[in-house]
């Protein structure tokens, strides 16, 4: 399945569709710790399938769907049999949209989709999901008029329809009227927008609070209260995922790297990225040495 390997980093090819990559895979293999610009989404048909991210091992069973955002460090393990649908999507195609980039944000480090059988609006959105991803692969694999549109457009409302209910479930800002709410959404997405913007830069919360139009410390609160997370620490999020960009060039210093990603200290960069990554900058570097591996793509399309 990886066609083109670089030390630690995949190369996506999009041939059929711009922007979308699909296989119907059965290969019986282990894939090695690997990251992408790309967003991978997988959904076994038949048997099981597992994925290691971070400490984490996730079992993925028959239908079960797992979201897997760029820049993520992960390994794939197949069983004996089964067949899954493996699906590599161009970032941009959906981060570009507006208020799109901060539900990707809350995907970190991976989504799982399943039944829960106590639930039934889960479940009932697990059942939709998965049938935009069968309908996704038909367009792919069909001859069909605009099927290039199609695709997108299925995509767009698999990502909707989660980030809807992911709102809904949440129930974030749920003490404010249902107009205060989308006003308060969309202040906050423009502060997420603001965010991967500047990240870089040393960007204060008081420049953020006045993106959203209130007082530091209600901004402060609400943002958690939105994002699941606190403005720094999303901020954090971004100039991490800049520093893994430029960690994978020859020509760029750790402590450049540090700098260039809006870090003033090097030893905070180090500690803020093992945290996140499980490895030191160093580490990271190391892996992504420069020499090209490549594999037969061994996918039964």
């Amino acid at each position: 399945m990886i066609e083109i390997l670089n030390g630690i980093v995949e190369t996506v090819s999009f041939n059929n569709v711009s922007s979308v990559r699909i296989y119907h895979n059965r290969v019986c293999e282990e894939y090695p710790v690997h990251w992408h610009t790309a967003m991978e989404i997988i959904m076994p048909y038949e048997n099981s399938y597992a994925i290691q991210i971070g400490p984490d091992r996730i079992e993925l069973s028959e239908r079960d769907i797992i979201i897997i955002p760029p820049g993520e460090l992960h390994s794939l393990e197949a069983p004996t049999t089964g067949s899954r649908m493996i699906m590599m999507v161009d970032y941009s195609l959906i981060c570009n949209l507006t208020g799109m980039d901060s539900l990707l944000h809350s995907l970190h480090p991976y989504t799982v989709i399943r039944r829960q059988n106590n639930d039934e609006i889960r479940d009932e959105l697990a059942e939709v999901l998965r049938n935009y991803m069968l309908e996704i692969e038909s367009e792919y694999f069909g001859n069909s008029p605009f099927r290039e549109a199609r695709i997108y457009s299925l995509l767009i409302s698999f990502f909707v329809d989660l980030g809807r209910e992911s709102h809904s479930q949440d129930k974030k800002l749920c003490n404010y009227t249902t107009n205060k709410q989308h006003e308060y959404i969309q202040k906050f997405m423009n502060v997420c927008n603001y965010i991967n913007e500047h990240c870089t830069e040393d960007v204060t919360v008081d420049q953020l609070a006045d993106v959203a139009g209130f007082s530091k410390f209600h901004f402060a609160r609400l943002f958690k209260q939105f994002t699941n997370i606190s403005y720094y620490d999303y901020l954090t999020r971004k100039r991490i995922e800049h520093a893994e960009k430029l960690l994978i060039r020859p020509d760029v210093s750790i402590t450049e790297v540090a700098m260039q990603s809006g870090f003033n200290s090097l030893s905070t960069f180090n500690r803020v990225f093992k945290n996140l990554k499980n490895c030191t900058p160093s580490e990271y570097k190391g892996l992504n040495h420069p020499y090209n591996h490549k594999t037969t793509e061994k996918i039964a399309e």
